[in-house]
């Protein structure tokens, strides 16, 4: 294969550098709005009047169901639309949200902002990786991934600081501010430096049918259903951790504006673990790497859920973290395992699947971490229990779909 780009050969085009800038930054949007937003939960439920303070992690949750009800749509509009008008649609839509949070009156306005940013940042994010593949092909689309991927594990890391370093200088209202700049920005920049990939000839009519076929491919297939189920059940407690974060952290551990580096440090487990992964899997398997990953998960979480109800629910932060550390680092090794392995019988519709089994696997997770998240009560037995208890379950979905695959 070619390693030069796919798409028109005699264009000044923005260069590899350049590149990976523009598209690290879209794919990034929904990590950025995730996690910047994590240091002003609390200040953001004073302003807005919420009772609760679990109330808050609301703010997380509605971006993600946005976010799952798009990746179901712009995959197929951008088969047939071409791969720029999706962009700006969903970056519209991202900029629309984020202003309506940053002039929100209630929380219930707020929440409306949040699904927005959730719904218009999941265009970008789908259809750049679709940019990636109509412009090139093997070596150099492989090499052009992984630094965008390298920049996108970042942005966890980098996130909470940067929301922290707002707070800083101005309230939670110029974080959401911030947003709408960096969207113009990326709108401007990809608007003149990026031209449409798919050709005429190569585009799809748009077909509802198509995209019903699609979902009753996914889940007539066991193998499929079963590595669905079990990322739903391992990303349902991540969320519920990404729910409880500033609680824990801020409030429970007492940590205030150092919240985001121990973040940052959790956020690094789950980086440095893709990158082992992607040395291993081809020595190891997927299923190797996954099966162990989980076992660890339930041995770590059990243990450690004991430990916490007998040492007054609020163990010392060093353990907390290194418990966090290794179990953050097992979830790594699962991200992208999971949907591959999800994936791999479903390879006759392999854009349409990965865009359903996104949005699936997202919906699945989003009541299992509100049920976590809901269930905080000052310590950190719930979150722990519900990462043994999810763990489970993802073992079992996984022995499940491989004792029907083995037949």
């Amino acid at each position: 294969m070619s390693d030069q780009p796919a798409g028109d050969k005699g264009r000044v085009g923005p260069g590899f550098a350049e590149t990976v800038s523009l598209l690290a930054l879209l794919t990034s949007l929904v990590a950025l709005s995730i996690d910047a937003m994590l240091p002003a939960l609390q200040e953001i439920g004073q302003d807005l009047g919420t009772k609760d303070p679990n109330d808050n992690q609301l703010i997380v949750i509605v971006l993600f169901l946005g976010m799952a009800i798009g990746q179901i749509l712009y995959g197929p509009l951008s088969d047939s639309f071409g791969r720029k008008r999706p962009i700006y649609a969903g970056l519209g839509i991202f900029m629309l949200g984020s202003l309506l949070s940053f002039i929100s009156w209630d929380f219930q306005s707020m929440l409306l902002g949040r699904f927005l940013q959730g719904l218009g940042a999941a265009g970008p994010r789908i259809v750049a990786i679709a940019l990636v593949r109509d412009q090139y092909e093997g070596r150099a689309m492989a090499r052009l991934m992984s630094f965008v991927m390298a920049v996108f594990i970042l942005v966890p890391a980098i996130a909470p600081a940067l929301g922290q370093g707002i707070l800083l200088f101005a309230d939670w209202r110029a974080i959401f501010l911030s947003f709408v700049c960096l969207a113009m920005v990326v709108t401007v920049w990809f608007f003149l430096r990026q031209d449409e990939t798919l050709a005429q000839d190569k585009r799809l009519p748009f077909s509802l049918s198509h995209l019903v076929a699609g979902l009753r491919d996914c889940l007539s297939n066991r193998v499929a259903v079963g590595y669905i189920l079990a990322a739903g059940f391992v990303f349902g407690a991540f969320i519920g951790y990404l729910s409880t974060a500033q609680q824990i952290f801020q409030q429970q551990y007492e940590l205030g504006e150092k919240f985001p580096l121990f973040f940052a440090v959790l956020a690094l487990a789950i980086g440095a673990a893709s990158l082992v992964n992607a040395r291993l899997v081809m020595k190891l398997g997927m299923r190797y790497l996954s099966m162990r990953a989980v076992i660890s998960m339930i041995v770590l979480s059990t243990a450690f859920t004991v430990y916490a109800a007998l040492h007054g629910d609020t163990p010392p932060l060093w353990i907390y973290m290194l418990f966090f550390s290794v179990v953050f680092f097992c979830i790594g090794l699962l991200f992208g395992n999971f949907n591959a392995l999800a994936m791999e019988p479903l390879g006759h519709i392999a854009g349409l699947a990965s865009a359903v089994i996104g949005s699936l696997t997202t919906f699945i997770s989003l009541g299992l971490g509100m049920v976590i998240g809901q269930a905080y009560d000052g310590t950190v037995v719930p979150l722990v229990a519900g990462f043994a208890i999810l763990s489970c379950a993802a073992l079992a979905a996984m022995v499940w779909a491989d004792r029907t695959a083995s037949r």
